[in-house]
């Protein structure tokens, strides 16, 4: 069969890895030429022949021993990721076992969720089946480097489609392990495959006719770029973008409460999350105390080693990120706002960045435009919950909110006017598998997780059966 459309011809480029700690080399990985790809086009097409045709009981024993793979390795998984991007090791292991969770839940409910649907017409049977659309390409992050990988693969291939994994360069031995896990666990050659290329080689696989859909988490840019591509390819896509989350803090809250929740909303994955509570919208009453409290422990974090279990705060993933991390603190600076801890980039070994907190920060500015993604909270002072309301939807991101107070119905009722896909009253953003996950407007559009998750790549055929 033919190479993907468009791709470039082969070249002696590398994926690089290199330890965010210390800046040192890890590892390379020669990119594949248009041949390799092409075999694993092939194999893809050839596993979802035969992967389709097995029974969910079939597919929930080989995705359930995924499962107890990620829990009985988890150590192992956790200081590879560390060593990749950089995020204390502890959260590491935590995410481990947050893959063998989700594994678990489809494991254990695709079947159901899957099932014929019968609908009374007046045909003699007619019913909605939900088939499985075939090789899937997945582009993602490194920030969170398996659970990306898992929460997309666990329902499409429990589904009965087959996976392309394009993972980030830097967490390819993250990429390989995942393949590693999914072939351990028994399923066939082909049915997930992580593909080394470039970024730039990704046209050439949307266009290709044997890829049926894509799924992409990553920066705005790249969700555009994807986007384009598989809508000029009639290709359905789900894109997960980035974020710059509301995190409401009302007079009425408990504020020893709301402290705890945002500095690890804010400063867990070392600031690298999109649904990372980014700016703090305070009600003017409590907002100069809460800044003090959050700022005295945002200083008592230890930034360290991530490998080290009592590191609270590791390094960036990569020295380009904390540079433009720091000219965007900059800029936000220059438009009025003050440092009143961190801000200061420390060079030396390693991308370490320390925990910053930005006060006087103006709706105009910088961090409602654009998404600071690192250990920088931007705080913001509201007159009131509607003036909160308003400065949260002050943005073109849409992908979550947080509102803390004591009463639960204004709670409920802030949360429902953010204009968000995930609204968390009392508790920072998080996903779960349990529930639908994904943005809106700048944040991206389609759901994973929950049972959408599973309806994002099939099918929904219609048959009709006269007597």
């Amino acid at each position: 069969m033919s190479t993907p459309e468009n791709s470039p011809a082969p070249t002696d480029m590398k994926l690089f890895s290199l330890n965010p700690t210390t800046g040192e080399h890890i590892a390379e990985y020669a990119t594949m030429t248009e041949a390799e790809c092409a075999a694993c086009l092939d194999a893809s097409v050839r596993a979802f022949d035969g992967h389709r045709r097995t029974t969910f009981a079939d597919r929930a024993r080989r995705m359930t021993r995924a499962a107890e793979i990620l829990e009985s390795q988890s150590r192992r998984f956790a200081v590879l990721m560390t060593r990749e991007m950089g995020k204390p090791v502890t959260q590491a292991e935590a995410e481990a076992r947050k893959c063998a969770l989700v594994c678990r839940y489809y494991a254990e409910r695709a079947a159901a969720i899957l099932r014929d649907e019968v609908v009374p017409t007046d045909a003699a049977k007619s019913y909605v089946t939900h088939e499985p659309l075939g090789p899937i390409l997945a582009v993602m992050p490194w920030n969170f480097p398996f659970w990306q990988v898992f929460r997309f693969a666990a329902p499409a291939l429990m589904a009965g489609n087959t996976a392309l994994l394009k993972h980030a360069p830097n967490t390819t031995g993250c990429a390989l392990a995942i393949e590693e896990i999914m072939r351990e666990a028994g399923f066939a050659d082909g049915v997930f495959q992580t593909l080394r290329i470039a970024v730039d080689r990704v046209a050439g696989f949307l266009s290709d006719p044997r890829v049926k859909a894509v799924t992409l988490t990553g920066s705005g840019r790249a969700g555009k770029a994807v986007g384009g591509e598989a809508g000029a390819a009639l290709k359905p896509s789900v894109l997960e973008l980035g974020g710059s989350d509301p995190f409401i803090v009302l007079a009425d809250a408990d504020l020893d409460r709301a402290v705890e929740a945002g500095l690890r909303a804010r400063m867990q994955n070392n600031g690298q999350s999109c649904i990372a509570g980014k700016r703090f919208i305070l009600e003017a009453p409590i907002a100069e105390t809460y800044v003090e409290r959050f700022t005295v422990r945002a200083e008592a974090l230890r930034v360290g080693d991530p490998l080290d279990e009592n590191t609270d705060l590791g390094p960036m993933a990569r020295a380009d990120l904390r540079a433009a991390l720091h000219a965007q603190v900059e800029r936000t600076v220059a438009e009025g706002a003050r440092i009143r801890t961190g801000g200061i980039n420390p060079g030396g070994p390693g991308f370490f960045y320390p925990p910053t907190v930005l006060t006087d920060v103006a709706p105009s500015s910088l961090p409602f435009r654009e998404e600071l993604f690192g250990p920088v909270a931007a705080m913001i002072v509201a007159r009131d919950a509607d003036d909160a309301i308003r400065l949260a939807n002050e943005t073109p991101f849409g992908l979550g909110g947080t509102v803390f107070t004591e009463d639960r119905e204004k709670g409920e009722s802030v949360a429902r006017r953010l204009e968000v896909g995930c609204a968390f009253v009392n508790s920072m953003v998080k996903s779960d598998p349990r529930l639908p996950f994904g943005g809106i407007k700048a944040s991206g559009y389609g759901r994973e997780l929950s049972h959408h998750g599973l309806h994002a790549f099939v099918n929904a055929k219609t048959v009709w059966v006269e007597s």
